[in-house]
């Protein structure tokens, strides 16, 4: 029994299994990156990115399963892979941030300009709507800005206003309106 555990654990090298590891990892991280970048419109990107993945997948699928009688942990680190390659690509995406949001803020009527001023000094686009709450009347503003950008949006409004009520929004198609030259490089 011990030499069938000792032979599962050690029917591979080290050096084999560290990269079927890695180059899993890279291979599901490519391909959930391009998933994610295919639905939000980035076609060239995505079709590029889908050739490494298959080119990485061809080559570590066929390792392992041509040794997979002789080492059985193969499978188990091409799964592992897998797993560890789905977070990666997951944190890949949140980094690079691609796309556009459109943020909804809903803050008394009174602080409204203040707000809006501030947003477009620093180079955002604003919409503004009356509107009437509950218990007082209301301003409703709505941002156009890059993904990558809506967390310092968030907090200059949030320092502005503390009360204001914040929704952001993932955006599929925007054109027309006011978009700087700059941020439209994006697609």
């Amino acid at each position: 029994m011990w030499q069938t555990i000792s032979n599962f654990f050690t029917a591979a090298t080290f050096l084999e299994l560290f990269l079927i590891l890695l180059s899993k990892t890279i291979e599901v991280a490519i391909g959930t990156l391009r998933t994610i970048l295919i639905n939000k419109g980035y076609r060239r990107v995505g079709v590029i990115l889908s050739f490494f993945e298959v080119l990485l997948w061809v080559f570590v699928a066929s390792r392992v399963i041509m040794g997979i009688t002789d080492a059985p942990i193969k499978g188990v680190i091409y799964s592992l892979g897998f797993a560890i390659g789905v977070y990666a690509g997951s944190l890949l995406e949140n980094y690079l941030a691609f796309g556009k949001v459109l943020i909804h803020v809903i803050c008394e009527k009174k602080h409204g300009p203040s707000i809006t001023a501030m947003i477009r000094s620093k180079g955002f686009g604003v919409t503004t709507m009356d509107a009437h709450g509950k218990d007082s009347d209301k301003c409703i503003l709505m941002i156009f800005a890059n993904r990558k950008g809506k967390e310092s949006i968030v907090k200059m409004i949030q320092e502005s206003n503390p009360q204001a009520m914040i929704v952001a929004n993932e955006v599929s198609v925007l054109t027309g309106g006011y978009i700087t030259p700059w941020r439209r490089i994006g697609k």
